[in-house]
């Protein structure tokens, strides 16, 4: 798939089919995810393959924020991808102190990019994604033991689309570029 057309093709895909995701498919997206680009190619986005139906329960009943939307589309999905990040490294020296007024905003902006990239690997691969930012990051945390030192960014639905949604409008450059 050119890169363009897989940028233009893919969709927030909120119903699955019951087509279980292999394990090789698995390592292959997270692997390509891999090649986001990061703070000094600091490469802290961590994945968590959330596939146990008890914790994906836990998640969607208690915490999603009583988002009912969130919670269907969880219930539906093969595999609840929790992205987090390694805290405290992106947009930092090795000395601890910020490299730029941002902060940790840097970690977010990682996230973002990884978060991206996975989905686009993704939608290469003929799986379906979408990306879930209604959730409590605490209960989360709790749900799915995240390792110590490492904090929720995202959740991505994840699996074989049963849907085919039409392309929403997208604005045109024309009202998204200025030039000085």
């Amino acid at each position: 798939m050119e890169a363009i057309e897989c940028i233009k093709s893919r969709r927030s895909i909120r119903k699955f089919t019951d087509k279980p995701i292999s394990v090789k498919t698995m390592n292959d997206l997270v692997n390509a995810a891999a090649y986001a680009p990061s703070w000094k190619n600091t490469q802290v986005v961590r994945y968590m393959a959330v596939t146990d139906r008890e914790v994906m329960d836990e998640i969607a009943d208690n915490c999603v924020m009583g988002f009912k939307g969130n919670a269907a589309i969880i219930k539906d999905c093969q595999v609840l991808m929790v992205i987090a990040t390694v805290h405290g490294i992106s947009g930092y020296e090795k000395t601890g102190e910020p490299t730029t007024d941002k902060g940790d905003r840097w970690e977010v902006f990682d996230a973002g990019i990884a978060t991206q990239t996975f989905c686009l690997a993704a939608e290469a691969m003929g799986l379906g994604t979408v990306i879930m930012g209604i959730f409590d990051e605490q209960k989360v945390d709790k749900a799915v033991s995240m390792p110590a030192g490492q904090k929720v960014a995202a959740l991505i639905a994840l699996g074989y689309s049963d849907t085919d949604p039409k392309p929403p409008r997208r604005k045109d450059a024309e009202d998204l570029l200025t030039w000085k």
